[in-house]
């Protein structure tokens, strides 16, 4: 039920927006009582702070396992975490925009928590291009925060726009958007 109650408040969460979502909007698309919330939930904030962990958590947990391939050039690492950040919204769009769109709705303390798994996976893709700068993959000059935040700008702002679905699938998108990153910092 808890999966459910979350699945459900994420599809209520993007489409109406948090504050427009009440608890007993939750409950009834459920069929079930508010004390069934409550069970689970403290809160309604207490479920989007858990919405919003579960998202970056897994984000981290997939980036982790990319960035310790060994197997993997720099330029490689950089491309499969492009991908997976193109890729989640395919698979986890509405928790994409969730995440993005309604963390000012999370307390001071909560928002802490997240920003800080947030620049964590932030710091790891500046990892990435400081050790192909030294493994001369990359460019000696650049600024691994500048193109760091570049980035994720591209990337992350595409769950606004982009339709999966569309004319452009997953994978053209990551290779415009590898394409675009690359041809600007490759040695």
């Amino acid at each position: 039920m808890k999966d459910r109650m979350t699945a459900e408040s994420i599809r209520l969460f993007e489409k109406n927006g948090f504050s427009q979502t009440s608890i007993q909007d939750i409950v009834n698309a459920l069929r079930v009582t508010k004390g069934t919330f409550y069970y689970y939930f403290s809160s309604k904030e207490q479920l989007l702070m858990e919405i919003h962990l579960e998202y970056i958590s897994n984000l981290l947990g997939r980036q982790q396992k990319i960035m310790d391939n060994t197997g993997l050039s720099q330029k490689e690492k950089l491309w499969e975490i492009i991908k997976l950040l193109i890729k989640d919204i395919t698979d986890k769009g509405p928790s994409a925009r969730v995440f993005f769109r309604e963390i000012r709705h999370l307390t001071d303390d909560n928002i802490a928590n997240i920003k800080q798994k947030r620049d964590q996976f932030r710091l790891n893709i500046e990892k990435i291009i400081h050790e192909g700068i030294e493994e001369r993959e990359f460019r000696q000059n650049l600024r691994t925060d500048m193109i760091t935040f570049g980035i994720l700008g591209i990337t992350n702002y595409s769950y606004q726009w982009y339709k999966p679905d569309g004319e452009v699938t997953p994978e053209e998108l990551v290779d415009i958007y590898v394409d675009l990153v690359l041809k600007g910092i490759e040695e």
